[in-house]
């Protein structure tokens, strides 16, 4: 429940019941009839999804609808219906710990059974859901009328020392990983810690290398530049960046300058836009003590208990109002980087259930929104498709293609 009680005290806040109306915003304008008849045809995915640190929660359901102001969850099959998410890649997230045999033992344990949460998850709902291992599978799912569930890796250290547990990983259905999260570990340096490799370790080149080999995506967000910069020169086949955004609109160490925007762009590779990191969020010295005297939320938690924990959290937002980012944020993330690489190299991993969500944007029932706004924008319906799902995809299919070559040899 870690990710959620950070979702709730993040720069993701709720909104506070009863509280003032909002200024209107773009947001608010409704989507035409051609452009959600647009958003329902194209393929869309997410790269980032958070959403099964609520799998395992007691009286929680993926196919049942919830609401941010009342759980704090972004993601649910009726959303994903309103929305028109046809999938993603949902995440096996560990929080950084120890870099001892200990440590490694607990977050290996730790991130198999997500990955076997996730896997239970849509075996349960079999009938609206699939695992998805190829691009191929995505986009047969897809026509099936179906989510495709991709998995990937939030931070890598749950693999220890012992490379031997990327295959297994990989066996479990593992598609893209990322090396490292908010702090150091022994594969790479992260954007948010003072540097000790100054880009991967001597483990992490051969962690990028067996990645290659596999058929593993590599995800750069989170990684500091120095990694994003050896990744780029280093990997044999394009990499993503699956939840980041464009420091030219906020400059934040998780965000990327334009040259690296199109270092990863020039080497085929995609940059998927967030709704975090998009400006300055702080928090008053008042609402900071509110919140301190709400205390945590326990890891066990209930649905139940999660509800009555929002309430006391929603009385703390309308008497000392959180400062958010907006859609407008967001958007003008997405179009300065649309700029500076082009259609060709853009998505949209927004760190739903992860800490995203902004004013005009709070879960994926908003996704048509975006669609909206780039066609707005000039872009075409080949843009829209390709920024949604298709550049994933085709990126997807270029690293699984050498790894197979490679198998064949």
């Amino acid at each position: 429940m870690s990710r959620l009680l950070t979702v709730l005290l993040g720069s993701a806040a709720l909104l506070a019941a009863g509280a003032a109306p909002l200024a209107s915003w773009a947001a608010d304008a409704p989507v035409s009839k051609a452009d959600r008849a647009l958003h329902e045809k194209v393929l869309t995915l997410d790269t980032h999804l958070d959403t099964p640190e609520h799998f395992a929660r007691p009286g929680w359901s993926m196919v049942e609808r919830h609401e941010v102001k009342l759980d704090g969850t972004q993601v649910d099959l009726p959303r994903m219906d309103a929305g028109g998410l046809d999938g993603g890649f949902f995440v096996i997230y560990t929080a950084q710990g120890a870099l001892t045999a200990e440590g490694y033992r607990g977050a290996r344990d730790f991130a198999l059974e997500r990955a076997a949460e996730i896997r239970e998850m849509v075996a349960a709902h079999g009938d609206r859901f699939e695992l998805a291992y190829t691009a191929d599978d995505a986009e047969r799912i897809n026509k099936a009328g179906k989510k495709f569930v991709f998995q990937s890796i939030e931070n890598s250290w749950p693999m220890g020392e012992d490379l031997t547990l990327m295959q297994t990983f990989y066996a479990t259905g593992v598609r893209m990983a990322g090396p490292v999260h908010f702090r150091n570990n022994q594969f790479a340096d992260s954007s948010t810690d003072k540097p000790i490799w100054h880009g991967f370790s001597p483990l992490g080149l051969r962690w990028l290398a067996e990645a290659n080999r596999l058929g593993i995506l590599i995800d750069v967000s989170h990684a500091s530049d120095d990694v994003v910069d050896q990744a780029v020169q280093l990997s044999k086949v394009p990499i993503i960046a699956s939840h980041s955004g464009a420091k030219a609109v906020y400059d934040h160490p998780r965000n990327l300058d334009d040259g690296r925007l199109k270092k990863i762009a020039d080497a085929g590779g995609v940059i998927c836009i967030n709704s975090v990191y998009l400006k300055n969020t702080p928090t008053s010295p008042e609402r900071l003590a509110a919140l301190k005297a709400l205390g945590p939320l326990a890891e066990t938690a209930t649905q139940a208990e999660v509800t009555a924990y929002m309430k006391k959290r929603v009385a703390v937002d309308a008497q000392f109002p959180p400062v958010r980012a907006t859609f407008e944020d967001f958007m003008a993330s997405l179009t300065h980087t649309l700029k500076v690489v082009g259609p060709e190299h853009v998505g949209i991993g927004a760190d739903w259930d992860g800490g995203g969500g902004v004013v005009g944007f709070e879960d994926v029932a908003d996704l048509p929104k975006v669609t909206a706004r780039l066609k707005a924008a000039g872009y075409t319906d080949a843009d829209v498709a390709a920024i949604w799902g298709g550049n994933v995809l085709r990126v997807v299919r270029q690293v699984q293609d050498y790894a197979a070559k490679g198998a064949a040899k």
